[in-house]
């Protein structure tokens, strides 16, 4: 009887890449969300709503109007009429106006006229009125619409793993379906006469053996994020053999043997791949699992892929775990698994002083010589956005002072799923920077604002900062590309106030909506409004004064316009690409530049350099999008 000999022996980078050129991927598909956990985004998610998707109380107390409050103080309290009471999951019966204030539970919608929330602690009834002994500003102890999830955001990008965290955010914005990417179909046929499924009658006298191999790696291949088809076992017989495999090659994305890939006489596993598709590798110089054959199965144009796995359950597995289940995991979109703990060292100093256990919700991020840094992330108990940003918790021990720079800590991660983005990025929001992040693997944004960016940037946390409007002082960062937005005021559809300009802001009797001051965009309307003061021969912050709601601030680029279209003002400050998107009117005020700049000592990391490369070839983008140019 003849024998087939092994082939030279491939070396083990040789089976890897062998197995990766295999084309695994499946198309993508959308699941119920409740499904969804431990799947592959296979497109960005924006959120189409603010989150919360009102105004809201974040203590209880009382909703008055800020400047009725002004001067108020222990010794000279201000005394408001109470014209009624709001509570949370109830739509308001009651508007605040001049001197009058409504008792209002954390949570509740902030009635019309109200701006502000005295807590309760801070008051006292007196007579259908209420006492306030404390002086409050617009927006205190006020929730904004938009301030966890701001409508028009890039809520998640594609190739995110989804874990309940992610889920947690997808359901405070709604989404009941979402687009995945498909799991590859992976046939699983054990081969040889002596194998039995467990359950069945065994006999030992003739050698039979129970068939491990199918379950250990159809396990092994749920585990990497693969969907698994098994099917009946095959002997040594060549018709039989041939049928099965040809069978789940047209059902499957992958198929798997295990045994009969030995230069046996009898096994003739790799003849059937010889004749019905194409044999690339028979044979790996590792231990165990030399006998190793990879291929393809099928005619046509997308034959499926094959990989014969050795008989041994040992050595079927080693191959598997070694060889397989990395691209599976590739093909599912899935990362690397990794310890559910790892050590880091502190970016930057954290103080804590509060006596008590803390458990630091940190974000990991690599220095440019692979280093891992651990940052702490906190928005807030209430911030649905913490939990995606966060990779983790430290442990904080009740008496720990403070955690100093470059102390080493441990993490414990909240999945061992979880791995550290590639690129950490922090600054201003911008609708094309969204766009461009998705041409990145796995990179982290934090819209923090333009002000707050640079600080972090000087403290030495993110990889890049994105800075937008004028620069008020040097900034230590190398330049990775810059482009110029058109911006202005956001107006409704058919522009009923007949907004032309910043003028009609001070002049008419308009209801203004406006970015935070940590914004870029905010820094380009106070040197607007500087430049108009200088034209009236007065002060800038005099005109800011004038503005109805001019300190009434929101947290993103499409915040303000999405106050204008629910008809809470009449005009906000934003951008051209959001008035189009929106099918808003804009009025235009001027261009301001968009800068992102690197973090120096990380110019050189790997995905540094990918971003810079994606910049400089980001014009197609800017094209399609409305209001923008390119430097």
């Amino acid at each position: 009887m003849s024998r087939k000999e092994f082939r030279d022996l491939a070396d083990p980078v040789e089976a890897h890449e062998a197995i990766a050129g295999l084309d695994l991927a499946p198309g993508a598909e959308t699941v119920p969300l409740r499904e969804s956990r431990g799947r592959v985004l296979a497109e960005r998610i924006d959120a189409e709503m603010d989150v919360p998707g009102f105004d809201r109380a974040s203590m209880d107390g009382y909703a008055v109007r800020a400047e009725d409050t002004f001067g108020a103080g222990e010794g000279s309290p201000v005394e408001l009429e109470l014209v009624g009471e709001v509570h949370a999951g109830v739509e308001p019966d009651v508007t605040v106006g001049d001197g009058e204030a409504a008792e209002i539970s954390t949570g509740a919608v902030m009635p019309d006229g109200a701006d502000a929330v005295v807590i309760v602690e801070r008051t006292e009834e007196r007579g259908g009125n209420v006492v306030v002994r404390d002086a409050v500003a617009p927006g205190d102890s006020v929730m904004l619409a938009g301030a966890d999830v701001a409508a028009g955001a890039r809520a998640l990008g594609p190739g995110t793993l989804l874990t309940p965290r992610e889920i947690g955010l997808l359901s405070a914005l709604g989404v009941d379906e979402v687009p995945v990417r498909g799991k590859p179909t992976v046939g699983i046929i054990s081969t040889g006469d002596e194998l039995v499924r467990p359950g069945e009658s065994l006999n030992s006298d003739a050698g039979q053996i129970y068939d491990v191999n199918s379950y250990t790696v159809a396990t092994g291949v749920e585990e990497a994020g693969g969907e698994v088809r098994t099917y009946p076992h095959a002997g040594d017989d060549f018709a039989e053999m041939e049928r099965l495999l040809v069978e789940a090659a047209e059902e499957c994305d992958l198929v798997l043997s295990s045994g009969s890939t030995s230069a046996s006489a009898v096994d003739v596993i790799y003849r059937v791949i010889e004749e019905r598709g194409d044999l690339l590798l028979h044979g790996v110089s590792v231990k165990p699992g030399k006998p190793m054959l990879v291929g393809t199965l099928g005619e046509g144009e997308s034959p499926s892929a094959y990989v014969g796995l050795p008989g041994y359950p040992v050595s079927a597995l080693t191959i598997f775990r070694t060889f397989v289940a990395p691209a599976i995991r590739r093909a599912a979109g899935l990362p690397e698994p990794r310890t559910a703990t790892v050590s880091g060292s502190m970016a930057v100093r954290e103080r804590y002083g509060e006596g008590r256990m803390r458990l630091m919700p940190v974000g990991l991020i690599e220095d440019e010589d692979g280093e891992t840094l651990v940052y702490p992330v906190d928005k807030g108990s209430g911030a649905t956005t913490s939990l995606v940003e966060a990779d983790g918790v430290v442990e904080i021990h009740p008496d720990t002072e403070y955690l100093a720079e470059g102390e080493s800590v441990d993490v414990r991660l909240f999945s061992p799923d979880v791995r550290a983005p590639t690129l950490l990025a922090a600054g201003e929001d911008d609708p094309a920077l969204s766009r461009l992040l998705d041409r990145l693997d796995a990179p982290r944004f934090l819209p923090v604002g333009t002000r707050e960016g640079l600080r972090r940037l000087r403290g030495g946390v993110p990889d890049v900062a994105v800075a937008a409007g004028p620069l008020d002082r040097d900034v230590d960062g190398a330049e990775l590309g810059r482009w110029t937005r058109e911006w202005g005021l956001v107006v409704p559809a058919d522009n009923p106030q007949n907004v032309t300009g910043l003028a009609d802001l001070l002049d008419g009797d308009l209801r203004f909506v406006n970015r935070g001051t940590d914004s870029g965009l905010r820094s380009s309307l106070e040197s607007a409004l500087a430049d108009l003061a200088e034209e009236r021969g007065t002060e800038r912050r005099d005109l800011a004064d004038a503005i109805s709601g001019y300190e009434l601030t929101t947290k993103a680029a499409e915040s303000p316009a999405r106050t204008v279209l629910r008809g809470k003002a009449d005009a906000g400050l934003g951008l051209r690409v959001t008035a189009e998107r929106l099918g808003m009117g804009f009025v235009p005020v001027g261009r301001e530049p968009v800068r992102v700049l690197a973090n120096p000592d990380r110019t050189k990391k790997p995905s540094v350099e990918a971003f810079a490369s994606v910049l400089d070839s980001a014009d197609d983008l800017f094209d399609r999008l409305g209001g923008y140019e390119t430097n």
